[in-house]
C-alpha cells in the first residue's frame, strides 16, 4: 500500500523557471540560478560519490568543461553527499582514477551538497522507484534568463552520453540565434528546419520558389546553414 502522507513535489517542467535554491559547493557558496544570468547551465544530479559510474562520468564531464565554456555553459553537479566527502573524492579522481585516456583530472566546477535532499526533491531527482536515498541521474539545460529548456533522465545504471549533452547544448542555441528547428541527429553544418508555414499562400509560394530552401512537402522545409555560421552564433572564440 502507497504511503499516503508521502510528500508529493511536483517536477519542474521544460519552460519554467528554474527553482531557485542556495547551496555549500565544492567551490564555495551558489545562490541558483541568479550566479549564472547571463549563461546556460547544465545542472546534473549523480547517485552517490566514490561510485564507478558516477567517477567516469565527472571525470567526462570535467574533460569537456572547457568545451561546455565556450559555448556559454556553465556546469553545476549534485548528489546528496556530503562537502568533505565530494572533496575526498574528487580528490582522489585527480590523484588515482586513468581512464579511457583521462588522467590528473581536475573537477573545477561546483558540486553541491546535498545531505537534507532539499535541492534534489525540489527538482524531482528523487525517484522513489530507484532509491529513497540517491538522486538519479538527471540533467536540466537552464538558459541565460534562468528558464528551464530541456530536461532528461537516466536511471542509475547508465551513464550518461555526453556528446548527445554537448549536441543538445548547441541545438538550442543554434534554434535561438536562427529561428530554426533541428532534426534528428542535427549536427553543426546540417540543414535546419524551417518553421512550416502559416498559411496556404506561404506553403504554396515555397513549394513553387525553392531557392535557399528545400521542400519536401508543404509541412517539411529545410535550409542550410553553415557549420562556421552556427560556431560564429554560439561559440566564444
Amino acid at each position: 500500500m502507497e504511503n499516503q502522507n508521502q510528500e508529493i513535489i511536483p517536477m519542474p517542467r521544460i519552460g519554467d523557471k528554474a527553482p531557485s535554491f542556495k547551496a555549500v559547493t565544492t567551490q564555495g557558496e551558489i545562490n541558483f540560478p541568479a550566479d549564472y544570468s547571463g549563461s546556460w547551465v547544465i545542472l546534473f544530479s549523480h547517485p552517490a560519490d566514490f561510485t564507478p559510474v558516477c567517477t567516469s562520468e565527472f571525470m567526462t564531464f570535467a574533460h569537456m568543461e572547457q568545451k561546455f565554456n565556450e559555448a556559454n555553459c556553465k556546469l553545476v553537479g549534485l548528489s546528496v553527499d556530503g562537502l568533505y566527502s565530494h572533496i575526498a573524492w574528487l580528490r582522489t579522481i585527480k590523484e588515482k582514477i586513468e581512464y579511457r585516456g583521462m588522467k590528473d583530472i581536475e573537477v573545477k566546477f561546483p558540486l553541491i551538497e546535498d545531505i537534507t535532499m532539499d535541492v534534489a526533491k525540489k527538482y524531482g531527482m528523487m525517484m522513489p522507484g530507484e532509491s529513497n536515498t540517491k538522486a538519479v541521474r538527471a540533467v536540466f539545460f537552464v538558459d541565460p534568463k534562468g528558464i528551464i529548456r530541456a530536461i532528461i533522465y537516466y536511471p542509475l545504471s547508465l551513464g550518461r552520453n555526453f556528446d548527445e549533452l554537448y549536441r543538445a547544448l548547441v541545438a538550442m542555441q543554434a534554434a535561438d540565434a536562427f529561428s530554426i528547428a533541428t532534426p534528428a541527429d542535427w549536427r553543426p553544418g546540417d540543414e535546419v528546419i524551417v518553421p512550416t508555414a502559416g498559411s496556404c499562400g506561404v506553403a504554396k509560394e515555397r513549394m513553387e520558389n525553392q531557392k535557399d530552401i528545400k521542400c519536401y512537402d508543404w509541412f517539411f522545409c529545410t535550409k542550410a546553414i553553415s557549420k562556421e555560421e552556427v560556431e560564429k552564433a554560439v561559440l566564444k572564440k
